[in-house]
């Protein structure tokens, strides 16, 4: 089991942020989303790399049978990028350089806006 946190948006402050995932590891990494059959509201995973990058933090829908809410973080803990990832899509890539990848339900889109600054809280 991944370790449980909290982004919290601190531009616009959200009452019940995600719970997901803290994929820092090689196999966290590789698997991702992979596999699941849905995906909760309340649900997620955020993807740490080492280093801003924008290669690093690409994602692929490939097995991944549900839409996804992206939302990509640099290390100033500021979103540089967001895209509604379709399912079985070959590659998305932020615009910008990040080293956090946020992956939540679609529903949650509008939880957090490109320049908003945000926090991971560990639960």
């Amino acid at each position: 089991m991944l370790r449980p946190i909290h982004i919290q948006n601190l531009t616009s402050p959200l009452q019940h942020p995600a719970l997901v995932g803290y994929g820092d590891s090689f196999l966290s990494k590789l698997r991702g989303l992979m596999f699941r059959s849905r995906l909760d509201l309340n649900d997620g995973l955020l993807l740490v790399e080492k280093r801003n990058s924008r290669l690093d933090t690409s994602i692929h829908m490939f097995f991944v049978p549900f839409d996804l809410a992206v939302f990509w973080i640099n290390s100033d803990l500021v979103v540089v990028d967001k895209v509604i990832a379709k399912s079985w899509r070959p590659a998305y890539m932020p615009k910008a350089d990040a080293q956090y990848t946020l992956e939540v339900h679609p529903d949650r889109f509008g939880d957090y806006e490109i320049g908003d600054k945000v926090e991971i809280q560990y639960v």
